[in-house]
């Protein structure tokens, strides 16, 4: 059994560390299109339209792409400096310890994904991707313009004549990160974070 679970945490880390590396692309952008906005409003006095748009999107992105690494490594904030006197003079007091806080942030994060799942599923579903819309204009059976048709359906973040965004995107990315953080926390409760594939602040020695 525990052999099992080992491989799926292999997998598990492999996809967080991946999803890290997504959001890092995506700030890449985010700085890309900040700098062209900059250069674009000083020189040419014409602004990039939907900057303030798309900085809120990112974020959003960036940080739920980042947070099972995050938690994966042991760098998610949080106060220790107690926990980790613990451990340096009882340390079987201490690492229980931070296995019980690592079981109540898994169900933390795991109601998050609760909370934000439905919101995922009313906002993607208001889209009618795959469903004929109630009102406004039917499917014509042209993918790409039935996709650019569903996508003005959509529940919406923005404002109007500049930039629109659909929800969906956030909220899947808010419940993947979250729940993926949530098996991370699993793992740390089950094997503990002294594992070298579990590193935190403590066992690295950056506290």
């Amino acid at each position: 059994m525990i052999a099992i679970l080992r491989k799926i945490e292999k997998v598990v880390i492999r996809i967080a560390i991946l999803a890290n590396v997504s959001g890092a692309f995506v700030l890449l952008a985010l700085v890309a299109i900040m700098n062209v906005d900059v250069v674009s409003r000083n020189l040419f006095n014409a602004p990039f339209r939907g900057v303030v748009e798309i900085v809120i999107f990112s974020l959003a992105l960036i940080v739920f792409l980042q947070l099972p690494d995050v938690v994966r490594t042991g760098r998610l904030t949080r106060s220790d400096g107690f926990l980790g006197l613990l451990r340096a003079t009882r340390p079987r007091l201490g690492h229980g310890l931070s296995r019980i806080l690592d079981a109540i942030a898994c169900i933390f994060m795991g109601l998050i994904v609760w909370t934000v799942w439905p919101e995922f599923t009313e906002s993607f579903e208001s889209c009618h991707f795959f469903t004929a819309p109630e009102f406004g204009i039917q499917k014509t059976g042209n993918f790409w313009l039935d996709f650019k048709t569903a996508l003005g359906r959509c529940d919406y973040f923005g404002t109007p004549g500049i930039l629109k965004a659909p929800w969906w995107p956030v909220r899947l990315v808010i419940a993947f990160g979250c729940a993926w953080a949530a098996i991370l926390f699993f793992f740390k409760t089950i094997f503990g974070d002294t594992d070298p594939q579990h590193v935190t602040a403590q066992t690295s020695g950056e506290v």
